[in-house]
């Protein structure tokens, strides 16, 4: 875990506000035909980037931990920058790690990204199963011991047969943990067949109903997602209205148990 500079304010363990985004490498994405029309801007830095990430900092900055997919961890389309490590410095926040995961020559280079208010225990990174290898997923771990707060960043693959396995693996990770967050842009609904399996493994619950993300510009499906186990409150879940890609931001506030705060409490920043 890498420390970036020092927040003047500090977090209220007992509550907690969560971010899940998919930022696109920084690009924003305003109608389908974008893809194709706007495809060079895949690949190549630029200002517009830059502007979109700052603008992305400044929401950051009022929550305690955020998730990042689809983040570059340094390559040609980002200009060689560090998409977390810049969004934690320009949003004041104390700590952040990634897991880069797919690069492609110089580029790009995908990666998960974990910005944090609270210090984590330790973070440790998971190549997920697939076909064709690429993905994988982020576990900070917040405390000790049985009072211990898991955090998971994923970002899933396309193909419903890889999603399986996929949450599969990670619900048999996080079966472990009595108090755990999973989020991520996981490219499927809370009731497909294939989320059946993370259920069925772990005690993560599914969403009282669905929070609509994708796309940015008119969204359609429930594709990003904040679960919790039974011990952590969901107070509230909901999509930020501004646009930073193609996916709206996710966030949540959760409550979380006596002990679990006592854990956190001399961890905060």
């Amino acid at each position: 875990m890498t420390r970036a500079a020092p927040s003047p304010s500090l977090v209220q363990p007992q509550r907690l506000r969560l971010l899940s985004c998919n930022i696109l490498a920084g690009a924003s994405v305003q109608r389908y035909h974008e893809y194709v029309t706007r495809s060079i801007n895949a690949v190549l830095p630029g200002r517009s980037k830059l502007d979109n990430l700052d603008r992305l900092a400044q929401v950051i900055s009022s929550f305690d931990v955020v998730g990042l997919q689809e983040a570059d961890a340094g390559s040609l389309r980002s200009g060689f920058l560090n998409q977390t490590r810049y969004l934690a410095e320009t949003a004041g926040m104390p700590f952040w790690s990634h897991q880069p995961n797919r690069p492609m020559a110089r580029l790009a280079h995908s990666a998960n990204g974990l910005i944090s208010r609270l210090e984590p225990s330790r973070v440790l990174d998971y190549p997920l199963p697939s076909r064709i290898p690429g993905r994988g997923a982020l576990l900070a771990r917040f405390g000790e011991g049985e009072q211990e707060l898991a955090v998971m960043i994923a970002h899933l693959s396309l193909s419903a047969p890889a999603r399986a396995r996929q949450l599969a693996f990670i619900g048999e990770i996080l079966q472990d943990f009595p108090h755990a967050v999973l989020m991520g842009d996981l490219n499927t609904d809370a009731g497909s067949r294939e989320m059946s399996h993370l259920f069925a493994k772990c005690n993560l619950q599914p969403p009282s109903q669905p929070t609509l993300t994708f796309p940015s510009w008119r969204p359609r499906r429930a594709l990003d997602h904040i679960l919790a186990s039974p011990s952590i409150h969901m107070e509230k879940l909901w999509a930020l209205p501004q646009a930073f890609s193609d996916h709206l931001s996710l966030a949540a506030e959760i409550a979380l148990p006596a002990p679990l705060v006592q854990q956190l409490a001399p961890r905060r920043r």
